[in-house]
């Protein structure tokens, strides 16, 4: 397991060279992201990226990352700027979620491609994380995609009323509100993880908001960047996962139209647990005997396969 910091420079990066400094066009010391590399003991077949949810940092991914190790891919994980070993988020006040998305995501995959030119590429988006790869960032040469509590995130369509109204409230009152006066939004009180920045926030909310999600943002362009996707997909979801329910994980999907997409929900009795949820799926105690069928799949879209 190794350290590395990549360079993101509007959604371009710079590679360490050997000396292990880094090269022209990291214009800012904190415009980067700091990511972790596993490598398998035997010759890696493969090359999987993991793209993080919102406010959640890259060490909650260190066990799945393990087991995917122990099935011979080399894996990165990673913290998009502003949020844990990315951070602080202060200092990242005017990042919005599509520059998670397009730039730091990006950043990730180029560095793959550049260190790893050999490997076939994988990728896994964890909620905010599958957005930015159906959205078609970080997708170059990817053989396949697999996205776990990925949704059209819409507050319409979060249920039990009880969690809608409290997600409501952090992000369309408690978290706009608060965000601009302390300089960053402070995720860890108000119960969404990590710390993130103003702007991310700010966009979150808004988004939430809309019907259809970013679907409704005409800046974004979701709905045809999701229809230009053509890299296979396996779309993942919790049964009781009040974030990303069975129909909005579909709701999502829908708009793409070219890619193969392999859909898959998983419930707490098929797993032997009393809940999954919106982190569950990536966490070992509850959902280690769901990851083979994850993983393999994934590896059977390897080229060799």
């Amino acid at each position: 397991m190794s350290s590395v910091r990549i360079p993101v420079t509007d959604g371009t990066h710079s590679a360490a060279n050997g000396s292990g400094r880094w090269a022209a066009g990291e214009t800012e010391a904190h415009s980067h992201v700091v990511a972790t590399v596993l490598m398998p003991r035997e010759t890696p077949t493969g090359f999987l990226t993991v793209h993080p949810a919102t406010a959640t940092p890259a060490r909650f991914y260190t066990r799945f990352a393990e087991y995917a190790v122990r099935r011979g891919l080399a894996v990165l994980t990673y913290d998009v700027r502003g949020v844990a070993a990315s951070g602080p988020a202060r200092e990242h006040t005017q990042l919005r979620m599509r520059d998670w998305m397009q730039q730091d995501a990006g950043a990730a995959a180029a560095w793959a491609r550049s260190e790893f030119p050999e490997l076939p590429k994988l990728a896994l988006g964890h909620s905010l994380g599958g957005h930015a790869l159906l959205l078609g960032n970080a997708t170059e040469d990817l053989h396949g995609i697999a996205t776990v509590g990925t949704a059209r995130a819409a507050l319409r369509d979060i249920n039990p009323l009880s969690e809608r109204f409290r997600v409501g409230l952090i992000l369309r009152t408690l978290g706009p509100l608060i965000s601009p006066l302390v300089g960053y939004a402070p995720g860890k009180r108000l119960g969404l993880g990590e710390d993130i920045p103003t702007a991310a926030m700010l966009e979150w909310g808004r988004w939430v908001r809309m019907s259809e999600y970013f679907f409704d943002d005409p800046s974004l362009g979701a709905t045809a960047r999701m229809a230009r996707l053509r890299t296979p997909v396996l779309a993942i979801g919790a049964s009781d996962d009040n974030w990303a329910s069975p129909a909005q994980i579909d709701a999502l999907v829908d708009h793409v139209r070219l890619a193969e997409v392999d859909r898959r929900t998983f419930t707490p009795e098929e797993l032997g647990v009393d809940r999954i949820g919106h982190h569950g799926l990536l966490r070992r105690p509850i959902a280690e005997s769901a990851w083979p069928e994850i993983v393999s799949w994934l590896l059977a879209r390897l080229p060799q396969n």
